[in-house]
Order: C-alpha cells, then structure tokens, then sequence
C-alpha cells in the first residue's frame, strides 16, 4: 500500500481539526454548519459533505467564533505545508493571522504596501482629506505569508552577486532598509454569502490598486458547499488567485452522489465542473505549492 504524502497527511489533519474543533458539525435537525438553513439544496449537499468528512453532532458554532476558528485552523494548515516547501522556495517565511494580537503587522509594515503609513499620517492631520478619500486603501488580511529581506552575507553565499555601488534600491537587501515583503494574502471565510463575497473582491481590488511594486498573492479559502455562491467570486478573472475550497475532492462526491441517488443538483455538478476546468476553484491541498511559485 502507497504511503501517504506529507500534504495529503496534512489535509486529514486539517479536516479532523475542523470537526474536533466543532466548526464542522451536523445539528440535530441535520443541517451542517456551512449550509444555509433556508436553502434546501445548500442543506442537502452540505449533510452529504458533512458526512462524507465524519461530522460530529452537535450545535453550530457562534458566526464569528466560527468564523475565527476556521481561519485559525486555515493558517495552521498553510503553514504546516507551505514550510514543506523551502527547499523550493526558500526564505525566511511567516504565516500570520490578523486576530493575533501582538503580533500581527498592518498592511503599511510590507514594502509593497509602506507609503499607506503616510497616508494615514496625512488624514489624521486633514479631516477633509478623509471625506474625500474614506478608507477604501485600509485592508485587514484574515491571513497572510511574508518573508524577510536578506542580508548581503546571505545573497553572497554562492559568490559576489551584489556590492556597495549597485542595486542599492531593491527592498530584498537588508541594507536598502526595505521593510518585510508580502507574499500573499489570503481571505478565509467558511461560507460565501453575497456580503462576504462582496467583501473578499473589495479587499482584492484594494490590495491591487494600492500597491507599489510586485502583486502578493490574493486567495480565498472558503467551506462553501452551494457552486452558485462559490461562482460569485470565483468567475471571471483580475481581482484574486483563485478559490482554494476546503473539501472539494469530499464537495465532488456529495454533488455526484445527489445526482446518482435523488437525480438532483446536476446543474450544480455541472458548475463545479466548469469552475474546476476553468482553474477557478482548486483544493486546499493545491494552496502550499501554488504559493511556491
């Protein structure tokens, strides 16, 4: 028998965490804690899903306890592969999440993103100047990968690449006093209701309009089990990546099982299909090397 590999390993340890945690249940009336109650076909393939990854029963989770224990259990995850990963991409990597207090940097803390500080610095200075400009430049990313800049030492292990007269103002040298440099951020959100969705594209185009220097990765992780809602984000192209969906080898199965044993949800497979085709919407497991390019 194949052993398994460390990603696929790590994928069952991620779903397991989210069904010991209790952000992944089934209640008592059978409607799993990522469907939406009032939409029977959301009902029905988020039970199937639900099972398929072994649910507990169980009471559904506040929404943002929920919401915060999906994301923590998401970042976890992102690190426990992306790390994997150094010897394809090495740096000094982290993986932070906005609820960590303490500990967390705002988006100015990035090179790409530092000239936001003065921004900021002038609006408190000119209250005029926020009414006209609001706030729309100030995101906080659910979770985002940075890494450090290098010392010269570092980038002249394998022979003399730079010295004291030329690229003198690249942020990846240390000595050029660059600040961290994002690598991506990423949107976790459990379900993808209209609003959520809404504000996922928002903090995208956000991130791409005021940026200077290279685009960090823009991704949404999300639970959703309905394709019509994931289609919302997911279609068309310019604002994010692509979706990463927590279960969507387990979401495939729970959509081909209504069609084969109730003949519903075809148009839904279908979409799902389409999405995937159109390499709009990947697995978790795709997230970790997606990020290494």
């Amino acid at each position: 028998m194949t052993q398994n590999s460390l990603i696929n390993d790590a994928r069952k340890r991620y779903h397991k965490r989210l069904v010991s945690s209790g952000v992944l249940t089934i209640d008592e009336n059978g409607v799993a804690s990522n469907a939406d109650k009032s939409n029977a076909s959301s009902k029905r393939i988020a039970k199937n899903l639900a099972e398929i990854i072994g649910a507990s029963i169980g009471e559904k989770m506040k929404g943002q306890t929920l919401g915060t224990e999906f994301e923590r259990i998401t970042a976890e995850f992102v690190a426990e592969t992306f790390f994997l990963l150094n010897h394809i991409r090495p740096a000094s990597w982290h993986v932070l999440r906005e609820s960590q207090q303490g500990v967390f940097l705002g988006l100015s803390s990035f090179e790409q993103y530092s000239h936001l500080e003065e921004l900021d610095k002038c609006i408190v200075e000119s209250p005029k100047l926020a009414t006209i400009l609001g706030n729309d430049y100030f995101v906080k990313p659910d979770i985002i990968v940075y890494r450090d800049t290098l010392e010269d030492s570092e980038i002249n292990s394998a022979g003399n690449i730079v010295d004291e007269e030329v690229s003198l103002l690249t942020a990846l040298r240390t000595r050029n006093g660059g600040k961290h440099i994002l690598h991506a951020d990423i949107s976790a959100k459990w379900t993808m209701r209209s609003d959520r969705s809404q504000n996922t594209r928002t903090e995208a185009l956000n991130l791409i309009r005021n940026r200077k220097g290279h685009l960090p990765h823009i991704v949404c992780v999300t639970a959703e089990p309905q394709p019509s809602r994931l289609a919302s984000i997911a279609l068309g192209t310019g604002d994010i990546d692509c979706i990463y969906h927590a279960f969507l080898y387990e979401l495939m199965s729970a959509l081909e099982k209504n069609v084969r044993e109730e003949g519903k949800d075809e148009d839904a497979l279908e979409l799902l299909h389409i999405m995937i085709e159109g390499k709009r919407i990947k697995d978790i497991s795709d997230l970790p090397l997606d990020l290494a390019v």
